[in-house]
């Protein structure tokens, strides 16, 4: 089922997580358990990320040294898969531009829609490791509203190869990441918003949201878009604090600003223990403030923290 179906369906706010693929060389049965004590929220999707083919150098006889590449987290398409067999829930892949050409994006659609996975989140991706700024592959997208076109355009029948004749059209429902603090290379706000709503208009159907710890940042962030007739569900995307050097690296990662409120509680805190405590406490409030804002989702990003999150969402529910 789309996306879009589950919250127009649902008799209220609904809850979904997202989680991280497993390192190369480690099972399914690690997913599993993340995801085992979440399901008695009856979430109707779970995202799953995918994270960019990456490169090392090493030094080889002679002196030299040669570009190897490196996958560390490979399976976003066979995690859905696994998903949905077990749980009997959506997975949503998330496209990247980056690691991808065109015709790569293409075969993972064709897999997807095989699978019958009924959606995707279309993002830019982060830049590579090695790489000062993101550089699209040769032959892939320098930009999320070109992906999602290409998967708009699968949708209409049209592939890449344009002789095909009748092509089976995808029914893929796809959504865009949205950033109520602005993404971190866009000039201003405003310049952020314009490329959001381009990717709406050209048929992105719903929005999630980067992490934030200020709800007020959401609900500004959403009244702008409606001014501005992006009217597509947003849906909040939520994530706990529970050590005290996130409170250094989460901004700096993802470019997100931690209330002062929220960043005296834990400077009191004197170790990981009491910081979780804030964190829970933290993000209940916020789970409860967003839930009588009326937000069709809460999306929380689990990384591999299931217990935190179980005890958040037990806190609301």
């Amino acid at each position: 089922m789309k996306i879009t179906e589950h919250l127009a369906n649902a008799k209220s706010t609904t809850i979904s997580f997202e989680i991280l693929p497993p390192l190369r060389g480690k099972g399914i049965q690690g997913i599993f358990n993340v995801l085992d004590p979440l399901m008695e929220f009856n979430p109707p999707f779970v995202d799953v990320t995918y994270h960019r083919e990456e490169y090392i150098y090493k030094k080889r006889s002679g002196g030299y040294f040669e570009k190897v590449s490196t996958k560390k987290r490979p399976g976003t398409v066979s995690i859905c898969a696994a998903i949905m067999n077990k749980y009997k829930v959506d997975a949503v892949p998330h496209l990247t531009c980056g690691g991808f050409t065109k015709s790569e994006t293409e075969d993972a659609l064709i897999d997807l829609n095989f699978l019958g996975v009924d959606n995707v989140l279309t993002i830019r991706g982060d830049a590579a490791k090695h790489e000062s700024s993101f550089s699209a592959e040769d032959g892939g997208h320098e930009y999320a509203i070109d992906l999602l076109k290409q998967v708009k355009n699968m949708n209409e029948g049209i592939y890449l190869e344009e002789e095909l004749e009748n092509a089976v059209s995808t029914n893929f429902c796809t959504g865009v990441a949205g950033y109520p603090e602005k993404h971190f290379a866009a000039p201003n706000m405003q310049s952020d918003l314009k490329y959001l709503k381009q990717k709406v208009d050209a048929g992105a159907d719903y929005i999630v949201t980067q992490m934030f710890f200020d709800n007020q940042k959401y609900f500004d962030f959403v009244k702008t878009c409606r001014d501005m007739d992006i009217n597509v569900p947003i849906i909040p995307g939520l994530k706990p604090i529970t050590k005290k050097s996130q409170v250094n690296i989460l901004p700096s990662v993802f470019h997100v600003d931690l209330p002062n409120d929220l960043a005296n509680e834990i400077d009191k805190c004197k170790d990981d223990t009491s910081t979780r405590q804030v964190g829970i406490e933290w993000l209940t409030q916020q789970s409860k403030e967003l839930l009588d804002f009326g937000v069709p989702c809460l999306h929380y990003y689990i990384m591999w923290d299931a217990k935190t999150i179980k005890e958040v969402v037990s806190n609301i529910i």
